[in-house]
């Protein structure tokens, strides 16, 4: 389910609906100015971009990684180095 190189992943099924499209994860990291209304339309309209990425299937499968898997959880994600400000 989490591939490497890969931070943030998207779900795109029903219960999107419900959640106001907060499975658009990807689409909104990339467009945060969008309203998560709109994020559909942006994989629909940019679809070559989204299609192949990795996504999630399911929420309880994602919560369950979430918490069983050591390898995952709040303090495993990737760091970035801090280019800072040149002197």
């Amino acid at each position: 389910m989490y591939r490497k190189g890969f931070e943030t992943y998207s779900y795109y099924g029903p219960l999107n609906w419900i959640t106001f499209n907060v499975g658009y994860h990807n689409e909104h990291h990339d467009f945060p100015a969008v309203p998560g209304s709109r994020l559909p339309e942006v994989k629909r309209i940019a679809s070559e971009f989204y299609d192949n990425l990795p996504q999630h299937n399911s929420w309880v499968s994602v919560l369950y990684d979430f918490v069983m898997d050591p390898d995952i959880g709040p303090y495993a994600r990737i760091k970035r180095k801090h280019k800072g400000l040149a002197s």
